[in-house]
């Protein structure tokens, strides 16, 4: 009884009353994971002391109903969550706890699961995991997945055993000590208690078109073929909370690699150590310093070695999921406003053959130089002036850009250059740089061909106004 005492004391005095302090809560205010990571955090603490402090309890409570309501604003319109996959294991498995716990205790969320996009956000988070799979790591994100317990709970919600390939996939082992590290890992046995494994079925849709402030497409051949083609692109803001200067960005797959990269996220403490503010969001911010961070080693353009625009945002403007041609495409232009007079670019899977990124830009009344880039963790080697050989586990892809006027593929080294930057190795940048005249209209079409593919590309590339 002591023992319980003392808990009890800890939990009021230690948690629950200083979250009323102005010092310790701005989290009530955050759109973003941390809220919903404190919210649920009090809303149990208070709980389970809520024989004994019923006053504080119910302030606890009712803040948290109004206040969780501002990052599940974000999952709107189609569940795509703004801070990419490692963020979206973090702040939407707390918020599931949360739910839950309101479900047990007053038999109600108070609607808060109905909130626009919140209960489409699982399929955001599948179809992020690729053929390989392997994360589509945009932003602060890591490469790695792991078994999501917060999934059971949207299956059971949308009684959709769909939502549950990848879990299924990624228990496909012997060995599950690697699941003891989670400290949810008990809800998945609550919440998946319902849905026998023998019906969970692959999902019906192989394209997942996700809008809101970082918007994304993902496209792929198969959902059981990891050797299929899986296709990634990112467009949005850098203004969000743990974004990057990526938009336009892209990841490829084929043949069981992954082709086109992304570094992801540095570590913290790395750069935090070492006197830098990680956290900016405006345009001056140390954080566009980083060298993972900029548009500068990402899978889009850099015009006359400027950053991106943070006050610039590009949705996905147009797209299609028919088998035949998958695609989308967005107008990059609010991203590079000042430094081209228009960008679009469209990327898609052709024939379910191999992938097409396409940039259709204007240059302003001076002569630009553009520069398109690709990360790979493969070999690369010239074999003509606009195609690269690219090499790794034993499969090969042809990397081609067809274009009006001549371009130059090269390389460029990824190693860091300073004391705060994280090593690369084993990563190459391929692609090329190209000066453009004064008021010029320009296409790029940069084709990855998997091996096997070459006699399906089409020789003639359409116009993206033409993309049906």
């Amino acid at each position: 009884m002591a023992s319980k005492q003392i808990i009890r004391e800890a939990i009021l005095k230690k948690g629950l009353e200083p979250s009323f302090d102005d010092n310790y809560n701005s989290f009530l205010k955050a759109n973003n994971n941390w809220n919903q990571v404190c919210n649920s955090g009090m809303t149990y603490g208070a709980l389970a002391v809520a024989d004994e402090y019923p006053d504080i309890v119910r302030q606890i409570i009712d803040r948290a109903l109004t206040t969780i309501s501002l990052p599940i604003e974000d999952y709107k319109p189609d569940g795509a969550y703004p801070e990419g996959f490692s963020y979206w294991g973090y702040g939407t498995s707390f918020n599931v706890m949360f739910l839950s716990a309101m479900e047990k205790s007053f038999s109600t969320d108070f609607g808060l699961s109905q909130m626009p996009g919140f209960l489409k956000t699982p399929t955001f988070r599948e179809n992020m995991i690729s053929t390989t799979g392997a994360s589509f790591n945009w932003g602060d994100s890591g490469s790695g997945t792991s078994l999501s317990p917060a999934m059971f709970w949207f299956a059971q919600k949308n009684n959709d055993p769909s939502l549950l390939w990848m879990e299924k996939s990624i228990l496909d082992k012997n060995d599950y000590s690697e699941f003891t590290r989670d400290r949810l890992l008990p809800a998945a046995i609550i919440w998946g208690k319902e849905t026998p494994f023998d019906k969970i079925t692959e999902p019906a849709s192989r394209v997942y078109i996700g809008q809101g402030s970082n918007p994304v497409a993902i496209m792929r051949t198969s959902w059981s073929d990891t050797n299929g083609i899986y296709l990634g692109f990112k467009v949005g803001s850098a203004s969000v909370n743990h974004a990057h200067m990526d938009i336009g960005s892209f990841v490829m797959e084929s043949d069981g690699v992954r082709w086109a990269s992304d570094f992801g996220m540095q570590n913290y403490e790395s750069l935090e150590s070492k006197g830098i503010q990680v956290f900016g969001r405006t345009q001056d911010a140390q954080r566009w310093i980083i060298f993972r961070m900029n548009n500068f080693v990402h899978n889009t353009l850099t015009v006359d070695g400027q950053l991106q625009l943070v006050d610039g945002y590009a949705k996905l403007d147009r797209y299609s999921d028919k088998p035949k041609f998958q695609f989308a495409i967005s107008d990059l232009s609010t991203v590079y406003a000042g430094q081209l007079a228009s960008v679009t670019r469209g990327t898609g899977i052709v024939d379910e053959s191999y992938v097409v990124v396409q940039d259709e830009l204007k240059t302003l009344d001076k002569p630009t130089k553009v520069r398109w880039t690709m990360m790979t963790t493969a070999e690369v080697s010239m074999v003509g002036h606009n195609t690269a050989l690219l090499k790794k586990d034993g499969k090969q892809m042809i990397l081609r850009v067809d274009s009006p006027v001549k371009i130059t593929l090269q390389t460029w080294s990824t190693q860091p250059t300073t004391t705060y930057d994280a090593p690369n190795p084993g990563t190459t940048l391929v692609g090329f740089e190209i000066e453009l005249p004064a008021n010029s209209k320009e296409v790029f079409a940069v084709k990855l061909i998997p091996q096997g593919a070459e006699k399906k590309v089409m020789i003639q590339s359409q116009l993206l106004s033409s993309w049906h």
